[in-house]
């Protein structure tokens, strides 16, 4: 009996994912570590395949399920977030999806606390005074940042992500913890945070984190009358996704001080433009999307994105399913 063909979208999966699918299939893999869409699908075998091992930025949509032909019975994204795909047409379509949920809740939350400390210390403006030559010694007001400890911190998205941010925020003997969601979440009382609304969040908060995913209720959901809200010492981090904020007006808002700061590990697009007004303002910190970017994180989503594919294929439940 033939094996199930599974088709990898990208060269660069972590190898302990691929180990594990070829223990069981065929695995047909696009032979470039950052393919175009074109690219993917002029490598989808014509005779079709059994399974989808989705890890690209491109949308996975109609034209790649089609290509993947009848017998595709498995979707797996090697990511938490899933705008980049078109779950409604897999639903409809009764094709099984998953996601990697939680494996990556660890490393994502140190990206966060990475970027609060970058921003609310200056630590990219520092940087680049020194290797300008304007580091001041004999000035002990130079680079003053905002102190952490005592600060109000909310979290939007009180999610695997969100709840491992306010874990280690806390270890900075932070003032108050504030979350805001469609409701309270019952993990949140062995983290000590409070469920408030969202403008109650933003009005109060020194420092916010989005941890949320993008969705039509998220799209640009800090904007300008938000920014207005916020206060002029408060920081913005997003480790979420990049639309859930309205880039223009961020950079309104740094520019003129209305907030103090953003860090952003999640923009629009990626890349950013290396000419866009957000890189070269002190005020803004900007990682390349390496949240999940750790050796044994990124290893881990291929196995449980393998998993998934395997689970469907044997008409079993996934691990981690949409």
């Amino acid at each position: 009996m033939a094996r199930p063909k599974v088709f990898v979208s990208n060269a660069e999966v972590p190898e302990p994912g691929l180990a594990l699918l070829r223990q069981e299939c065929e695995v047909v893999e696009v032979p470039s570590n950052n393919p175009s869409y074109d690219t993917i699908l002029q490598h989808m075998p014509s005779s079709g395949v059994d399974a989808i091992f989705w890890c690209s930025k491109y949308k996975l949509d109609a034209a790649v399920v089609d290509a993947a032909g009848p017998a595709l019975r498995a979707v797996a994204s090697m990511s938490a977030g899933y705008d980049h795909i078109d779950a409604h047409l897999l639903k409809r379509r009764g094709i099984p999806f998953g996601n990697t949920a939680n494996v990556l809740n660890d490393a994502v939350a140190e990206t966060a606390v990475a970027l609060v400390l970058t921003v609310s210390r200056r630590l990219q403006e520092g940087r680049r005074a020194l290797e300008r030559g304007l580091w001041e010694t004999g000035r002990p007001q130079f680079m003053l940042g905002l102190d952490v400890a005592g600060s109000t911190v909310g979290v939007v998205g009180l999610g695997g992500i969100g709840q491992a941010f306010a874990k280690r925020i806390k270890a900075f003997n932070i003032g108050k913890l504030l979350y805001s969601g469609h409701k309270p979440k019952p993990e949140a009382s062995a983290l000590g945070a409070e469920f408030v609304s969202f403008d109650e969040l933003v009005r109060k908060s020194d420092i916010i984190v989005m941890a949320c995913p993008l969705t039509a209720e998220t799209k640009n959901l800090f904007n300008a009358q938000v920014f207005d809200e916020m206060k002029s010492t408060s920081i913005l981090i997003n480790v979420g996704r990049g639309g859930c904020i309205d880039q223009e007006a961020l950079v309104d808002a740094l520019k003129t001080k209305k907030i103090w700061g953003a860090g952003l590990d999640v923009m629009v697009p990626e890349p950013i433009p290396v000419d866009h007004p957000l890189v070269s303002l002190d005020n803004c910190v900007l990682f390349p999307h390496v949240g999940s970017a750790t050796v044994g994180t990124r290893a881990a989503m291929a196995v449980l994105a393998a998993k998934n594919i395997l689970c469907a294929l044997k008409g079993q439940p996934m691990p981690s399913p949409v």
